[in-house]
């Protein structure tokens, strides 16, 4: 089975995922079970750190918090318990505005902004059962950087409730972040080698 194999043909829940001592870092989505090895890859990491790098600066006086993975963010459908949530995943960063769905275990509801790092073994499930778990969570802003493109592409929430046509920006390009007035990130050091 290859790295993002399901763990088994089952529905799982958080209580579940809160049993596994594995050693494994794994998401729950709908709840079917991603393991998410291998480790990101150096550039990966870069990308990360300097995304994190310039929000948290942005937000150090902010009642907004910035996390990176891991941080596990819950994502429930309704009013279920903890334990019943079937979607439990990491994003490489989120931004939460409402400090009610912050508790020592990570968020419980949808980030403002999630970002996600493609890589070779998530990119399918960050382009396709992510962006739709995130869209109906009712995030409000989902980046999907790609390293080895060197781009971010921003899909932002419409009025409609869903997220509208993306923009995509480039390793030269200052992203004006959505949700904040008067952010805007420095892709260059992002990209930077």
């Amino acid at each position: 089975m290859g790295p993002l194999a399901q763990k088994k043909d089952e529905v799982f829940r958080y209580g579940d995922y809160l049993k596994w001592d594995d050693g494994e870092r794994w998401e729950l989505i709908d709840g079917v079970a991603y393991n998410m090895t291998p480790a990101p890859s150096r550039f990966h990491q870069r990308v990360s750190g300097q995304l994190f790098l310039q929000f948290g600066n942005f937000l150090s006086n902010s009642s907004c918090e910035v996390y990176a993975a891991p941080f596990d963010v819950r994502l429930p459908e309704g009013d279920e318990a903890d334990e019943a949530i079937t979607t439990v995943v990491q994003p490489d960063i989120s931004v939460v505005c409402d400090p009610s769905k912050l508790d020592d275990k990570g968020c419980k509801g949808s980030p403002d902004l999630i970002v996600e790092i493609l890589s070779p073994a998530t990119a399918r499930k960050d382009l396709k059962e992510k962006f739709l778990r995130y869209e109906r969570a009712g995030v409000r802003e989902y980046w999907i950087a790609d390293p080895s493109g060197k781009t971010v592409t921003v899909f932002k929430r419409s009025d409609a409730g869903l997220f509208g046509r993306p923009d995509v920006y480039g390793e030269e390009e200052r992203i004006k972040v959505g949700i904040f007035e008067d952010l805007e990130i420095d892709l260059q050091p992002v990209f930077a080698l």
